[in-house]
């Protein structure tokens, strides 16, 4: 087999297993990077012989190396995860904080999905305290910063009820773009959710500037009553329930990872 170089790793197609350290608490640096999903442990002892690893920063090429879980362990300028990846979908109820730890709030929503899963799993992005609806949680790292990432264009959909009836004017200039003491924002479609009811409003938008729906209505003069989350990078909390959570299912996986 030739050698491998940064192009030509295989990755693995069976399912990653928990990692164990041994008694002292350390493990096989092959065996740290076949479960971070990068190759099988052969492949491994490949890329470490040729150098393409580093163990805090340093390049290490000593086949049967060991390290522990706390070791920064990097393959071509990314730090890799020993732990399986994890990807969770929770329909979010209002009155909860979007954050991992924070001793001036009571609830949060790492508490709605505590048991989850074994693995630390972190939101990605943030939705505020009475904002509800769908909320990603995931250890996968180079995802989280890809849906985050401010160039992503996966759209993120509102339902919006709104504390008066939404002006036709308003619509248009929502579509149209306005400029808050932020920069210049615009949705990428707005409607009324029932003709008949013109505080019920359906906007798409890829921004993910903080508070960015409640700032657009509240700039023409509205307040949003009740702010809910319907799709997010194309995933829908349909048929779950409030204050629940679900895997997501291998295609959703790949469909995130490919878009």
């Amino acid at each position: 087999m030739k050698a491998l170089t940064r192009k030509k790793v295989i990755v693995l197609k069976k399912k990653q297993t928990e990692i164990k350290p041994a008694g002292d608490g350390l493990i096989r640096l092959n065996k740290y990077i076949s479960n971070a999903g990068i190759c099988s442990r052969r492949d491994a002892d490949k890329l470490i012989g040729e150098g393409l690893v580093k163990v805090n920063g340093e390049v290490v090429t000593e086949l049967g190396r060991k390290v522990s879980l706390s070791d920064d362990i990097q393959f071509d300028g990314n730090r890799l995860n020993p732990e399986k990846k994890v990807y969770l979908l929770l329909n979010k109820p209002r009155g909860y904080a979007t954050t991992v730890d924070d001793p001036h709030v009571e609830r949060t929503v790492m508490q709605l999905i505590q048991n989850a899963c074994t693995e630390r799993v972190y939101p990605v992005g943030r939705l505020d305290m009475q904002t509800t609806g769908v909320l990603l949680f995931t250890n996968d790292g180079e995802l989280a910063k890809k849906l985050t990432h401010p160039s992503y264009e996966r759209a993120k959909i509102y339902h919006v009820q709104l504390d008066k009836d939404l002006l036709q004017e308003d619509m248009a200039k929502i579509a149209k773009g306005i400029e808050l003491e932020d920069g210049f924002i615009a949705a990428d479609d707005i409607q009324l959710i029932n003709p008949k009811d013109l505080r019920q409003v359906g906007l798409e938008i890829h921004s993910g500037k903080n508070r960015i729906v409640r700032r657009i209505f509240n700039h023409l003069g509205y307040q949003v009553e009740k702010l809910d989350r319907v799709v997010f990078a194309g995933l829908t909390k349909k048929d779950l329930p409030r204050g629940r959570y679900r895997f997501l299912t291998s295609q959703e996986i790949n469909f995130l990872k490919m878009s």
